[in-house]
C-alpha cells in the first residue's frame, strides 16, 4: 500500500514539474524601439563650419546637438519659431550672422573696384575738364525673352515680405482646397494634363529638387526670405536646380503624377514653418 501512495505522490510532482515548464514565460522588457535618427544616432560636437544643409531624417534638435548649440539659439540664428519645422536641402546657420562695420566713406577707387565696374558695363569718363564725383550710369540692356527651363540672372537678395508680387502657380482649377483640419490638405490641389508648366509663385532661391520626400513625388521648394517658403509637388519633369534664382512667373516644373494618384500640382505656402492658406496671398479672382 506504501509503495501505491508512493507512486501517486511520485506521479503528481512530476506532473507538476511538466505543467510549470510548460508555462509561458514573459519575454524580456523592451527598453528601446528605434523609431529612426536621433540624438542617440550622433555625436555632440561633430558639425564644423558656419552653415549645414538638412538631410532626410534631421530634425533641429539633433542638428543643434550635432553643432554644440542650443537648440533655441540655433533657432534664433535662422529665424525659426517652434515648432522648428525644417525640411532636406534647407540651408541652415551654426552660427550668428556677423555683419561688418563701415568705417566711412573712402574717397579712392582701389583698382578692383574699378575693374569690376568695368565689367558690369560702365565707362570712364576722361577730360581736362573738371571732374564730378557722380558715378556713371550703366547702358541700358534689352530685357531677355523667358524661355521654359531657363532662368533669367536674378539679384540674389531676399525680396521684403510686403514685395513678394504673390503669382498663380498654375492657371488651371483647383480641385481640393487648403483645410485647417488634422488630416486636412495643407496647400492648394490643381487639376491638369502631363506636361503642364509650373510657375515660380514669387521671386526667391530653390533651395531643394529632388524626391526624398515621401509622399511629394519630384518636388521644388523655393525660398523667397526669412518668413516664407513655397512648395510644388508631384511634378513630371524639374527644370531647375538646388541654389538658382528664380522669379516671380517663371517655369520652374512640369506637372505630372509622381506619388500621386492623377496628374496634379500640390503647392503649400509656408510661413515660419507652418502651413498657411495660399489664397490668403495669392490674387484674387483668378480662380
Amino acid at each position: 500500500m506504501y509503495g501505491h501512495v508512493f507512486r501517486i505522490v511520485w506521479v503528481s510532482t512530476v506532473l507538476l514539474t511538466l505543467v510549470a515548464c510548460a508555462q509561458r514565460q514573459a519575454p524580456a522588457p523592451v527598453t528601446r524601439v528605434y523609431q529612426g535618427p536621433s540624438i542617440h544616432d550622433f555625436e555632440p560636437n561633430s558639425l564644423a563650419g558656419d552653415t549645414y544643409h538638412v538631410a532626410p531624417g534631421d530634425t533641429l534638435y539633433s542638428i543643434a546637438f550635432r553643432a554644440n548649440v542650443d537648440v533655441r539659439t540655433l533657432a534664433d540664428y535662422n529665424n525659426l519659431s517652434e515648432p522648428y519645422t525644417i525640411f532636406p536641402g534647407q540651408e541652415l546657420r551654426l552660427t550668428p550672422r556677423i555683419t561688418s562695420v563701415s568705417s566711412g566713406p573712402k574717397t579712392t577707387r582701389t583698382p578692383q573696384v574699378v575693374d569690376s565696374a568695368e565689367k558690369k558695363g560702365y565707362r570712364e569718363v576722361k577730360s581736362k575738364q573738371k571732374v564730378t564725383n557722380s558715378e556713371p550710369k550703366p547702358e541700358a540692356q534689352p530685357a531677355p525673352a523667358r524661355q521654359p527651363g531657363v532662368v533669367k540672372p536674378s539679384t540674389e537678395r531676399f525680396p521684403d515680405s510686403n514685395a513678394l508680387g504673390w503669382q498663380w502657380p498654375t492657371k488651371n482649377k483647383v480641385i481640393r482646397d487648403f483645410s485647417t483640419a488634422a488630416a486636412g490638405n495643407k496647400g492648394l490641389d490643381f487639376a491638369g494634363t502631363k506636361g503642364d508648366p509650373v510657375h515660380a509663385a514669387a521671386a526667391g532661391k530653390v533651395v531643394y529638387a529632388g524626391n526624398a520626400l515621401k509622399g511629394y513625388g519630384n518636388l521644388i521648394i523655393l525660398k523667397h526670405n526669412d518668413d516664407y517658403i513655397t512648395a510644388y509637388a508631384h511634378n513630371d519633369k524639374l527644370l531647375i536646380k538646388e541654389q538658382q534664382w528664380v522669379s516671380a512667373g517663371d517655369i520652374i516644373a512640369e506637372m505630372g503624377n509622381t506619388e500621386a494618384e492623377r496628374v496634379k500640382l500640390h503647392f503649400e505656402v509656408r510661413f515660419r514653418g507652418k502651413s498657411v492658406n495660399p489664397r490668403h496671398y495669392l490674387p484674387r479672382g483668378s480662380q
